[in-house]
This record gives C-alpha cells, structure tokens and sequence, in this order.
C-alpha cells in the first residue's frame, strides 16, 4: 500500500466484498428459486472484477513499470483474503450442517477465540517489526529515537491527522519510516526548501493523497473508473441489508454475526457483517414466563379505581354513587355479554352477570366480578369522605396492595411455617427485581413490543429502576400541532441528553415501567405516602407525581431511562384552556423537583453512579434557563420591535415589558378563565410579531446579500439545528412542519404560560379531563338495575334489601349498610392497615 496513493487505497477497500458477491451468486443458483437479490451480487461481482481491470491497467500499460506487478498482485490477493475475515456471514447462505455445526462452535467460545486472537495478533505484529529492522540493514535507534526539533511534526501528524503521509517519491519507498520521514520535512530535505515546515508538509500531504498526474486524462480516468466500479460493487453488494426485517432497536447478537469490527474498513467491515436473515426466537415472552407450569402460567387479574366515586342525595341518610360509577357498572355488564356469547343470534336472551360480590370497605365499596375464564376483575370506589382522594392516593393503595400484600404475604406464611429466613429472602428479593408494573393513562395506545422493549431494558440493567418511552401526543388542532413538535424535540434532544449524560430525570405515568425493587426500597414508596401539608408539598407531590416519584428513585441510587423505540400514543389537550391547565401543573412541579433534586445533589452524586457532578452543574444551568426564561423572551421581543418599527432599543424594551407585567397584574384579579382568554389573545398577536420578525430578518438578509448578521445566524443556526436532528429520526421527519407553529408561540409557551403558572400556583385541582358540572342524582331503581344483577354475597356489603331473581323481579333501593360513623382524618391516618399488597408473578401476571 505505501506504493499507491491514500485516495486508491481507501476506494481499494470496498473491493473486499468479492466473496460475498460471489456466495450470494452461488447460494442463490444452489438454490434453484427465483431470488429477487440474485441480480444485484452479480452486477456488484462484474464491478469489483471491472475495478481490477482498470485499476491494472493505469499502473501497467500507461506507466510501464514492471516493478510494479508484484505489488498489483499482492493488493488484488490481499483484499481477496480480507473479505475471507466474514465467512460466517456468507456460510448461512448455505444449508450446510458442517457449516452451520463450526459456526455454533465459534459462537459458543467468541470470547475466547477473540482474546487469544487478540493477543496472536499483539505477536506477530512485534514478530514483523522485530524481524523487519535487522533484516533491512537499520539499527533501532533511527527508529526509536525521535530529535527534539522534529518531535512537533510527529505531534501534528500523530494527533490531528490522524495518519502519516508518506513521500511516494522517495526512492526508499516502504523502508522509509516516519522519523526519517519527519526530518526531512523539517529541513526541506527533498523538498521545498524556501518555505517553512508546515507548508512543505501540506504540499507533501496533496501530493501523496494522489501522486498520479492529475492532467493525464487517460490515467485520472481510469482510477477514478476503479475507484467508482468498487464503491457501486461494494453499494450493490449488501443492499440485502435495506430490505430486512428490523425492530427499531435491534439486539447486536442479531444483527452481526461477529461482535467486533475492523478499524482499518470501519464501513465496509460493518455492512458486510449484517446478517443476510435477522434470527429471532419465535416465542418472546416465554424467556420472561415463570417455568412452574408451561401450559398455565398466566393469571390476570385485573383493578379498577374510581376516585371520588360517592355523592350525596337529598332525602338519603346515605351516600350513594354518583353517575360515573353507574356508567362504568353499565359498560361491564355489556362488554361481558359481548365477550361471554357463543352465538351471535340476536333473539338469544342475554344473561346475567358471573358470581359478583358488592363488598363493604372502609374506602367505600368494592365490586368483584368472575370472568369466564376464571380470571377477576375489581372495581373500587373511592369515598373521599373515607380516604384520601385524587390520583396519588390511588396509585398508593394499588402499590401497597401489589407490592406490600400479594407479593410478601406468602413469603411471612412460609416463615411462619419454620422455612429458612435467608432462602426466603434471596427469593423475595429476586421476585422484586423480577416484578414490573407498567404504568398507563386510559387513553394510551400502545403495542406489546413497546412494552417488552422496556421489559429488556429493565432485565438487563439491575440497577434502572424504570423506563420509559416515546410519548406520540395524538388528537387534531393546532394546540396538537405545538405539543407533537414540543415533544418531539424534548425526546430527541432533552431526554436523550439525560439518557446519556446521567439519568432521566421524568419517567411518565402515561407509559412507563417501574421495578418492584425499585419501588420498595427506602425512603421511596414510605415518601410517596407522604401527606402535603405545605405550599411546596401541594405543588411537588400532587401536581407532578410520577416526576416526584423519579426524584426519589434517582435519591435513592436507582437509574431512569429512556427507550426512543418504544411508541406509546396518548391523547394531548386540543382546546388552549386544557393545554394551559395541564401546563401550570407541570411547570411549576417540574421545577420544585428539580430544585429537590439540586438540594441534596452531593449526596444523590454518592448513591447514585447516573447523577455525576457535571450532570448536576448541567441541570443546574437548565434551571437557570428556565428561570431566566421569561427575561430572555422580553429581550427578543424587544429587539423584533426595535427591528421592525426602527425605534430605539430602550423603548423597545419598554414596549416588550409594558404586556407582560399588565398581564401580571390582571390575573391577580380575574378569574382563571378570563386569564386563558386574554392569554389566547395576546398569543395571536405575539404569534404576528414573530412571523413579521421573521420575515423581516429574511427580507433584511436578502437586501444586504449576507448571512453574517447576528439575526441571520440566529435563525439559521435554529433552522438547521431542527433540521439536522429531524433528519437523524426519518421517520418522524415531517413534524419539522409543526416547527414554525412552536416558533411563532414561543412567546406563549415561555412568557405568559409562566405568568399564568405563577399566578395560579394556589389551585391544586388537576385541570384537565374533569368536569365541574353536578350530575343529577338517578333514580335508585336506576342503581338497581345497573349494579345488582347478581346475589350479594354473605359477608358483610351493601344492603341491597330484594336482589333481582331469575323471574326478573328488581329492588327498589340501594344504599350502604349500617355503617358507623367514621372519623375521616382517623382513616385516612391510619387506613394504611387496609392497604397491605401483593405484585405480579414474575411476568406471567397482568395488573
């Protein structure tokens, strides 16, 4: 190679995929079936041997130097040898069980195999070298010793160029080695020597990048000809790889057949060794199954939450539940006589429900039903009266049941019964690792290999304690439009740095997978229950509770990440006044996590290996920007007024200002509402102000001819900062579009979303999917009908006075049993002795 120029070398090695042009022709043929890529392998084989040819010819016939066969040969029969490094690829593309046998034997000793020719490797390039200097006549001193005046060439070659050039001029040829090389630049020896070291050696380096007569048209013609016939040999080659069958995030066992690469064709090496066909097992949740029983292994049970599920009603002692728990009864009863038929007739009577139990509990009431497989199905409602309501509380009493009842109560049994304490914790303890709940809002779309993607992560990893993934906000309007590109950009460029840098800092409740260990740890789920009894406890615990609920996983050593393959879709807010509401929930929670984290940031940097000190001088400096947020779109304002109406910049300022703090000071006084309004007005104007700017700093650039202009550079550089990171994820590369909506609202999302989230800190309530409206109290013969289709069982529940029979007669009345009087803050004190849980086993159950 130190014969022909940089340039032929390089395009030399796309020529090592000869082979594998040649077994894809020969597969193909044994194969005797029409193939469709039998085609471009034998177009890609008369290309490589074309590249030959020519390449022969332009050292040969033009230049006649017979001196120079021995070398041509070599690097046709080199590059020959080269492409034999990737047979185990080519040998699938033959059913031959000899074949197939040597390669299960490599695949089961690759790690050894890799180190011992590692190391084979590390001898015998020392063997070469230790041989080659005697050999030709040198002493190691001119090859190891390095004079002082020349040690800044070899810097500069070693570090910044990353190769040596060598003078293909030079007589000496191969024997002419980098120190020798390096002198002679240094003091012109050979060269130019009426000008400085450096350029003489960016002559010496163009001229060994090609050393052919660049105005002999025959020669560059038939160079470039090789050089092109091996790169579409090669392009052709393994295009197979364009038409596989790929998950978006695919395993690297899978994938490649060897688990290294070559360094010297980094490109090359890496296409041809892509498998031909990608091998999956066919069954993939059955690694994840627990091996007790292969035929039934599987339980569902499933638990249904209806918060704030009880109203009173005048002239009623007791409460009853209100119209969203009647409709939900009414749902089940009609999804299970869908489900439950055999036939389809129409005329077949309907029938009633499975065995269902109506259950007294100190939250309020519970309905069991029996699905027809066996499986159970809960509904609890919720008396805000009994326990504490709303979403968290929720989420507290399922996890205590799946982690604190279910998944200890048969291990303290065992104990019970004089097992071995040590045996049955190691046995807990990998029965918490191994358990996952998967957290999901009701409008959450998603497929199952979402979710084994997160399964994977979480199997792989001991110490992430959950996972999450791409969040597709679905729905129409322009608020929709805004939140996919927000989105969008959030996941590609801010969870993806969390991902990296240290850990991601928001695991979403509307998919995301959490770790039962993770979960029962200290200081996690005991916090989780804490009640707010502060400003900052209403704002951090109840408006953004899955992000606090990460803040103490993170404190408490455990890592979050982020799967960019695994989709969930979710609806997002389409009116302005939704999008608003949900936004003053998270912005302010956003920030007093952040701030939580921040505080005990040198001890979470100790327990947790993710959350480094730079990571948090990084979060630090991101909520620096968030806070100076509002200031930095006052000063764009006011430079987009200053632009466009030509006025000074102080006064500009003063205009920007002048908006933002009115706004300020009406919503002190106005009622939320009229704060949105105003808030959507002043957002179309702003939304004209930014595409006027807009337009402005292009018409400016076009009357000057120039781009260097401080806004020139500004909008360019977002435009292709944009551009350049959409085009990395091509199948989301047309929610570019969505990017000149979220430009135009910038000042809406950074400057009176803030203000409004600022004003309205004191109110708590959720603000999106709930309604104010009070639902007139039906009718209790309504209640009757829809919930008691089924005997009340024997324990203690809701007297029901007649059940229907099977003659059709229906009750007149439900209301709750004798119930004594409770005191509320007592119970939801102390209701934790209620609420002792289990989890799912292994992955075999769905909750």
């Amino acid at each position: 190679m130190p014969f022909f120029g940089i340039v032929t070398n390089v395009m030399m090695l796309n020529s090592i995929s000869i082979l594998s042009s040649i077994f894809q022709v020969a597969a193909q043929c044994i194969a005797r079936e029409t193939k469709q890529f039998i085609v471009p392998p034998i177009i890609s084989l008369v290309l490589i041997v074309s590249g030959y040819v020519l390449f022969i010819l332009s050292y040969l016939l033009l230049k006649e130097d017979r001196g120079m066969n021995v070398w041509i040969g070599l690097a046709i029969v080199g590059t020959i040898f080269v492409s034999l490094n990737w047979w185990e690829n080519y040998s699938t593309l033959f059913k031959s069980s000899f074949l197939n046998s040597i390669c299960e034997d490599i695949a089961r000793s690759r790690n050894v195999v890799s180190i011992l020719s590692s190391l084979v490797r590390i001898l015998v390039t020392a063997a070469v070298v230790g041989a080659y200097v005697p050999l030709s006549g040198r002493v190691w001193s001119s090859v190891t010793s390095v004079p002082g005046d020349v040690g800044l060439v070899i810097l500069i070659l070693v570090t910044i160029l990353r190769s040596v050039p060598l003078n293909s001029s030079d007589p000496r040829g191969a024997n002419y080695t980098i120190t020798e090389y390096c002198h002679d630049i240094t003091y012109g020896r050979g060269l130019s020597s009426d000008t400085v070291w450096f350029e003489r050696l960016v002559r010496d380096i163009t001229h060994t990048l090609c050393p052919q007569d660049m105005t002999d048209l025959t020669e560059m013609g038939l160079l470039g000809g090789s050089a092109l016939c091996w790169l579409l040999g090669w392009i052709l080659c393994t295009m197979h790889i364009w038409f596989l069958q790929l998950q978006r995030i695919e395993r690297t066992q899978n994938l490649f057949v060897r688990r290294m690469y070559e360094g010297a064709f980094l490109e090359q090496s890496m296409l041809l060794n892509t498998r031909f066909e990608i091998q999956r097992k066919k069954k993939l949740l059955d690694k994840y199954r627990p091996r007790n029983n292969s035929n039934d292994d599987v339980s569902f049970e499933s638990h249904i939450y209806v918060d704030d599920a009880f109203k009173d009603v005048k002239g009623s002692k007791e409460r009853h539940v209100n119209k969203y728990a009647e409709d939900l009864v009414d749902v089940i009863r009609v999804v299970y006589n869908i489900f439950n038929e055999e036939d389809s007739s129409i005329f077949k009577e309907s029938p009633p429900l499975p065995c269902q139990r109506i259950l007294h509990t100190p939250y309020g009431g519970r309905l069991e039903y029996t699905l027809p497989k066996g499986n159970l199905l809960m509904v609890h409602f919720k008396d805000k009266l009994l326990i504490r309501h709303k979403k968290r509380w929720s989420q507290i009493m399922y996890l205590y049941y799946i982690l604190g009842w279910r998944l200890t109560r048969k291990y303290f049994k065992k104990f019970d019964q004089g097992e071995d304490e040590s045996e049955l914790r190691e046995k807990m303890m990998k029965e918490k690792d191994n358990t996952y709940l998967l957290a999901l809002d009701g409008d959450t779309d998603f497929q199952p290999s979402a979710v084994m993607l997160l399964i994977d992560r979480l199997k792989r990893y001991p110490r992430v304690g959950a996972a999450c993934g791409r969040i597709h906000p679905t729905g129409t309007g322009p608020m929709v439009w805004y939140q996919k590109f927000e989105y969008a950009v959030g996941h590609w460029l801010q969870k993806t740095a969390e991902h990296v840098f240290g850990s991601v800092l928001c695991s979403p409740g509307c998919f995301s997978l959490f770790r039962g260990a993770a979960l029962m740890d200290d200081n996690v789920m005991k916090r989780y229950t804490t009640k707010a009894t502060e400003a900052s406890h209403y704002i951090q615990y109840d408006q953004g509770e899955d992000r606090w609920l990460c803040t103490l996983l993170l404190q408490q050593g455990w890592r979050v990440e982020n799967n960019a393959a695994s989709d969930a879709y979710t609806n997002a807010p389409q009116d302005f006044k939704e999008f608003y509401n949900q936004r003053r929930r998270w912005g302010p929670s956003t920030m007093a996590n952040t701030i939580d984290l921040l505080g005990s940031g040198s001890l979470t940097s100790q327990r947790n290996s993710s959350i480094s000190k730079p990571f948090i001088l990084y979060q630090i400096l991101s909520m620096a920007a968030s806070i100076l947020g509002p200031a930095t779109i006052c000063l764009m304002i006011s430079g987009s007024l200053s632009f466009i109406l030509d006025i000074n910049p102080n006064v500009a300022l003063v205009l920007a200002t002048v908006p933002p703090v009115v706004y300020l000071l009406v919503c002190f006084k106005l009622k939320s509402d009229t704060q949105i309004a105003i808030a959507a007005v002043m957002s179309l104007l702003y939304a004209f102000l930014m595409i006027g700017t807009a337009l402005s700093i292009i018409g400016a650039m076009v009357e000057q001819q120039t781009i260097w202009t401080p806004s020139g550079l500004f909008i360019i550089s977002l435009v292709l900062m944009n551009i350049i990171t959409a085009a990395f994820h091509p199948k989301e590369f047309h929610l570019v579009v969505y990017g000149l909506l979220y430009f135009i609202s910038i000042p809406s999302g950074y400057l009176l979303l803030t203000i409004y989230s600022m004003v309205n800190m004191n109110n708590v309530s959720w603000g999106t999917r709930e309604t104010g409206v009070q639902v007139a109290a039906p009718p209790t013969k309504a209640i009757t009908q829809r919930i008691l289709q089924a005997k009340c069982c024997k324990f203690l529940c809701w007297d029901s006075g007649k059940v229907a029979d099977q003659n059709g007669q229906v009750p007149e009345t439900v209301v709750l049993a004798n119930e004594p009087k409770v005191n509320p803050n007592l119970i939801s004190q102390d209701n934790s002795r209620y609420l002792h849980f289990e989890c799912l086993e292994s992955y075999g159950q769905m909750e």
